[in-house]
């Protein structure tokens, strides 16, 4: 895993790597529409990393499906994601600590059956799925 802050890029140099819709939400810390991420129902084994940077985020077994419309996992590499409460107080904000590319917002105390009692909401557009060995060599 990358160390904390250790991916530092002029906004150039992130316009050159990333998607349009990567940079409005990593780098402008947009919402992609509810519903239309390609990770929101995926269950498969495997690791879900920074779409900015590539550090390890989330493993597999901590998704859920919280019926938000969204990816949603109860917990996250530990030292992987930072968090920062939203100006509002109302919610708080989830960054890669590495490349502080915008991945979300966690909630507590909703009442999901999950060890954290915690949400991360997290755009799909700001992961990537990297699938376990035995999920990508099952189709050879």
């Amino acid at each position: 895993m990358a160390a904390a802050g250790s991916v530092k890029k002029s906004e150039e140099e992130w316009r050159a790597v990333l998607s349009p819709e990567q940079f409005r939400i990593l780098r402008g810390k947009g919402t992609e529409l509810r519903g239309t991420g390609e990770y929101n129902k995926l269950y498969k084994e495997g690791i879900y990393n920074c779409a900015g940077c590539g550090t390890p985020l989330y493993k597999s077994t901590t998704k859920f499906d919280s019926g938000c419309g969204w990816p949603a996992f109860y917990e996250g590499f530990p030292g992987a994601i930072n968090r920062t409460p939203d100006p509002d107080g109302r919610r708080t904000e989830i960054t890669c600590a590495a490349c502080g590319g915008h991945l979300g917002h966690v909630f507590k105390g909703e009442g999901f059956k999950v060890p954290t009692d915690e949400r991360h909401c997290v755009n799909s557009v700001s992961i990537k799925f990297a699938a376990a060995a035995a999920d990508s060599s099952a189709s050879l």
